[in-house]
């Protein structure tokens, strides 16, 4: 398919720069593959929408605070980026703003958002990133300077809006209330989760709704623009991937009972879609692209945001309910007022 028929107009003003308060109070379309029907609801009548022996499966990943601002020291020349992936014990890779100048062994101080200061070394440049050196573990490093990696339209919309900068509230709301710290944090998070509270995933439970979880390390690439003429000529990205047994168990089960899975975000699509059939437990690199054509063999529904335009995620959701429908959802959600993005409101797809 050509990737122009992944593109559709936007008003600015739909970008959600603030996540909803409370998380469950969200806006949450709910469609259906099996029918024309489309109902206006908030996440918190998910128990409305799910029933005893469906399956909920989320990604538990845990976003790390690897956005981070500070300056070259010698010069003071101010310096921002991405941290993206850990190198061995003590360095990461970065994505760099304002390193032109920056040569190795220079010595940068990272400043966090409440004064605390941290000096890191520029070790060298590989492509369009830059090794960076820690003195000690970066982990408790990042986690006194860093900030969270908000995606940059977020941090542009807010810009050119005037809007204020809460970083502790970002820490807090841009990470899921399940997320748990693995050896392998994600630098983005999965959106979808975050609309999920503790006192929801309750109910849902004592409703008969049973919870599994995956794990799929989020990495930029989940967010790249398809510039590809066509679709299938975009290189995917790799991202890690693992499934326990007894999460693997449970989606079986479930789909042996006659229980709907509902994935809780694309990434954990792209998990259980990835798997081999018949599926197997373990953890694995996955390069899958889900597009429309696409044959679902685990997943009946999804509960997703609203995704970027030339997406590899808005492809997965046109498999999941076709393009032209996609097309009059996006415009719909845009009549109808909805939020857009990582901080916005959602879409709840069922058979």
């Amino acid at each position: 398919m050509r990737t122009d028929e992944l593109d559709y107009p936007l008003d600015p003003a739909c970008v959600a720069t603030v996540p909803a308060e409370p998380r469950d109070s969200a806006r949450m379309m709910v469609v259906r593959r099996s029918s024309a029907e489309v109902v206006h609801a908030r996440v918190s009548d998910l128990p409305r929408w799910l029933a005893a022996g469906d399956l909920l499966v989320a990604n538990h990943t845990k976003v790390a605070p690897v956005r981070f601002e500070g300056a070259r020291l010698g010069d003071a020349r101010a310096i921002e980026g991405l941290f993206i992936a850990p190198v061995g014990d003590r360095a990461w890779t970065a994505l760099i703003k304002g390193a032109k100048r920056l040569r190795p062994g220079d010595r940068i101080e990272l400043r966090g958002a409440t004064g605390e200061r941290a000096e890191v070394i520029a070790r060298e440049r590989r492509d369009e990133s830059w090794v960076i050196d820690f003195p000690d573990a970066p982990t408790p490093i990042l986690e006194r300077v860093g900030r969270a990696p908000l995606p940059p339209y977020i941090l542009g919309a807010r810009r050119d809006r005037h809007e204020s900068i809460d970083e502790a509230s970002d820490r807090d709301r841009y990470q899921t209330v399940y997320a748990q710290a693995m050896s392998r944090p994600s630098v983005a998070a999965p959106t979808a989760g975050l609309h999920l509270t503790p006192e929801l995933l309750q109910l849902l439970r004592q409703q008969g709704v049973a919870w599994s979880s995956v794990e799929l390390q989020v990495g930029l690439g989940t967010f790249k623009p398809v510039e590809a003429e066509w679709l299938d000529e975009h290189p995917m990205h790799a991202e890690w991937c693992r499934i326990e047994q007894a999460s693997l168990d449970a989606v079986c089960a479930t789909r042996a009972a006659g229980g709907r899975v509902i994935a809780v975000g694309t990434t954990s699509v792209r998990v259980l879609e990835s798997l081999p059939l018949p599926p197997s437990a373990g953890e694995f690199e996955t390069r899958l692209m889900i597009a429309p054509g696409h044959a679902f063999g685990l997943v009946d529904g999804l509960l997703t945001n609203f995704h970027l335009p030339r997406s590899t995620l808005l492809a997965l959701v046109g498999a999941m309910v076709g393009l032209e429908r996609l097309r009059s959802l996006y415009a719909a959600a845009q009549r109808e007022g909805y939020r857009f993005y990582s901080y916005g409101d959602c879409m709840l797809i069922l058979p």
